[in-house]
């Protein structure tokens, strides 16, 4: 389910529960000359133990699994405050690129071929398990056989332990090893006992329990309803004052639903709250709000397959043709920008040299005039996920633009899973045009991003092994430059990033898909919280429970 679901404004509002009080205890007037007794002393009286810091979400996100090596989908919301990873990649601007988690530090040889690790020591998995070298290839090599995001491992070997306190990473070429052991998918440590567990018994996971090293566990889950995260006592971060003792996560589907809880004073969180109430939030000096980029965007693939689209003229004339300003400002409620290929903004390989194409109705006729459609004269069917709401409000946008140029649209929706099969069948009987919104898996949208969707597979319809190159769309040049992109990735980052860019200007330039628009991450939060900070490359991470405290 990973590409199809929305999230588009994401929107956090908190509050303390404040600590229940005994009243003072007024010492009794001090006696003279009391009289003698034997009956025993009275116990003074004792002020009644604080009630546990508690703070209460409502959220969208479900659960598809509660396997952290099998999760692929918006259970990472979750996953991310019972498990760890090596690194935490930080915030694009942060002073260091890494936070080490479970790894305290790391070298990488000369080739770039090899990863060593230096393991923390001391910390436990949840279920008393040490946490080691073992444990650590244990996951990756899980990871590797069976995660939903298993291809990021593609140019590992295998994993060595050097020692109870060292693992070794060795590759079949170089690749930023640091960056992909920060993914939030296929990359959690997790107990071995847990794994095996899950091997012997597929019902393992169905139970929510959690087997991470992280700062919360998972205390109870009752599905699609609630799940309660209680502090890992032991955890090896330590606790201070005011952070969280427990969470307690109400899913709830219905945007409307979470704004009522939060108004209502049932949830001090809420997440994903209708677009357009966020407004109401900017002149209220109880809250902050926070408009960030996203790892979000949102494409349209054009069925390079079939003509008229088959020829770059026509669909570059299609790409001049789309009212961008207008379906930012419908489908996302203004909170987004125009992309500049599919690479999100503030991730790598972003450069904002790459062109984008402008809302111009007078190029369009000339291009298609140049094509030999002069006045437009065919039809395209155009899909979109019917779960996205986004994708539903900016579609007829479209139909209306292209109906200008003399192109006439048939927008379908359909489940995503529907219009995905259609579209990986026969691309002579598929859609012209198919609406999708896509996140890079890590933090490098040129290793999936623009991979996954345009790289050429060896045979028609170029399919490759993500499936998502849905424009059939091959072009050796540009297959070449990813090539080299890729590989010096880990030894010649700027390098790197030089292929890629170019790459993207190749992409836009032969329109294979429309770059439409990167979302925004938008949060409201109340100033009776402290330590919250947006990190994009997280993206269904909305808040991590560990940086939260109750302010002073």
């Amino acid at each position: 389910m990973k590409r199809f679901t929305l999230f588009l404004s994401l929107l956090v509002a908190l509050s303390v529960i404040l600590s229940a009080c005994a009243p003072a205890v007024e010492a009794p007037p001090a006696a003279t000359d009391a009289p003698a007794t034997d009956a025993p002393a009275t116990a003074a009286p004792t002020e009644p133990p604080a009630a546990p810091l508690v703070l209460k979400i409502a959220n969208s996100a479900n659960i598809t699994t509660w396997d952290p090596i099998a999760s692929f989908s918006t259970e990472a919301s979750y996953l991310a405050n019972s498990y760890e990873q090596l690194l935490r990649i930080n915030p694009p601007g942060s002073a260091e690129t890494y936070t080490p988690l479970l790894a305290e530090s790391w070298e990488v040889s000369a080739d770039g071929l090899a990863y060593t690790f230096h393991l923390r020591s001391g910390v436990k998995f949840h279920d008393g398990e040490p946490m080691n070298a073992a444990a650590v290839k244990a996951s990756i090599d899980a990871a590797v056989e069976r995660a939903g995001a298993s291809f990021i491992w593609l140019p590992l070997d295998n994993v060595e332990v050097v020692d109870d306190s060292t693992v070794k990473f060795n590759l079949k070429w170089a690749a930023p090893v640091d960056l992909i052991a920060s993914s939030l998918y296929g990359a959690w440590i997790v107990s071995p006992k847990a794994l095996e567990a899950g091997a012997a018994d597929e019902t393992f996971w169905a139970d929510g329990k959690s087997y991470g090293t992280g700062p919360y566990m998972v205390e109870s889950y009752t599905p699609d309803a609630e799940i309660v995260f209680t502090q890992n006592t032991e955890y090896w971060g330590g606790w201070e004052a005011g952070q969280y003792e427990k969470v307690v996560v109400s899913i709830v589907p219905e945007a409307t639903t979470r704004q009522q809880m939060l108004e209502g004073g049932e949830v001090e969180l809420a997440a994903g709250l209708p677009a357009d109430n966020i407004a109401a939030f900017d002149n209220d000096p109880n809250y902050t709000v926070f408009r960030e980029p996203s790892f979000f965007n949102y494409v349209g693939f054009f069925n390079t397959l079939k003509a008229p689209l088959d020829d770059v003229k026509v669909r570059q004339a299609l790409s001049y043709a789309i009212p961008y300003d207008d379906i930012i400002a419908i489908g996302a409620n203004g909170l987004g920008t125009q992309s500049y290929g599919p690479v999100p903004a503030g991730v790598f390989p972003w450069d904002d040299s790459v062109f984008r194409y402008s809302y111009d109705l007078d190029k369009a006729k000339a291009l298609l005039k140049e094509a030999g459609h002069e006045g437009g004269g065919f039809s395209i069917r155009l899909t979109y996920a019917s779960e996205n709401a986004v994708e539903a409000a900016f579609a007829p946008l479209i139909k209306d633009s292209f109906a200008q140029i003399g192109v006439d649209v048939t927008v379908e929706p359909l489940a995503f899973g529907q219009q995905w099969e259609l579209a990986k069948t026969d691309p002579a009987t598929a859609q012209d045009m198919f609406l999708l919104l896509y996140w890079p898996t890590y933090s490098d949208a040129g290793a999936d991003n623009m991979w996954s969707m345009f790289y050429a597979g060896a045979e028609p319809p170029y399919l490759n092994a993500t499936k998502f190159n849905l424009s059939y769309w091959k072009n050796d040049e540009y297959n070449a430059l990813m090539d080299v992109a890729g590989a010096i990735t880990a030894t010649d980052y700027a390098g790197s990033k030089a292929k890629y860019v170019e790459a993207n200007k190749l992409l836009v330039e032969e329109a294979p898909a429309v770059f439409f628009f990167d979302t925004m991450a938008v949060f409201v939060v109340p100033k009776s919280i402290e330590g919250f900070k947006y990190n994009l490359n997280y993206p269904f991470v909305h808040y991590f429970f560990y940086q939260l405290r109750a302010a002073k």
